[in-house]
């Protein structure tokens, strides 16, 4: 899978703003080329939300684990939450993880925020399109309703044009 198949997926998903920070925007540096995915319907970065995904690039600060700087890696990090943690883990969110976190197209626990639940997946490919895109699904699903409960919405608000592209940070 490419990031711009990961892109697209996600793009497909009702209410979804996706954010690639770039030099000129305001972002930091740091973010540069990375996509955060947030649930916004009216198309603007939440003000006090967490992306539900997000694909990076490169290692962060304390985050190098991974081996993002292995030519071409990147890692799909996706807030799972408890229970498709404990379902891709076979442990709770917190417990100490055995798994390499630089193992490729594998599901594994985030290497810095397992215990809120959050799961990655460096390099996807094929072992790991399907449980990806269903990871993606539930964690946008989870998103959404986090919104509706913090809004005070008991339906389904009207579908507006599936993703918005911020290519400018907030």
């Amino acid at each position: 899978m490419t990031i711009d198949e990961i892109i697209g997926f996600v793009a497909d998903l009702e209410g979804v703003l996706a954010v690639t920070p770039r030099p000129g925007d305001g972002s930091p540096e740091i973010s540069w080329g990375d996509t955060f995915f947030f649930w916004s319907p009216d198309g603007t970065v939440p003000a006090a939300t967490q992306p539900f995904a997000t694909i990076v690039t490169k290692n962060y600060p304390g985050d190098e684990r991974s081996r993002l700087d292995r030519p071409g890696s990147f890692r799909v990090n996706v807030a799972a939450g408890k229970d498709s943690f404990r379902h891709w883990t076979g442990h709770e969110p917190g417990e100490p993880a055995a798994d390499d976190p630089a193992a490729t197209d594998t599901v594994l626990a985030h290497p810095v925020y397992a215990s809120a639940g959050w799961l990655a997946v460096v390099d996807p490919g094929p072992r790991t399109t399907t449980a990806l895109h269903e990871l993606l699904r539930t964690a946008h699903q989870r998103a959404r309703a986090r919104h509706d409960r913090r809004h005070g919405h008991t339906g389904r608000p009207g579908n507006s044009s599936n993703v918005r592209r911020a290519d400018t940070y907030p």
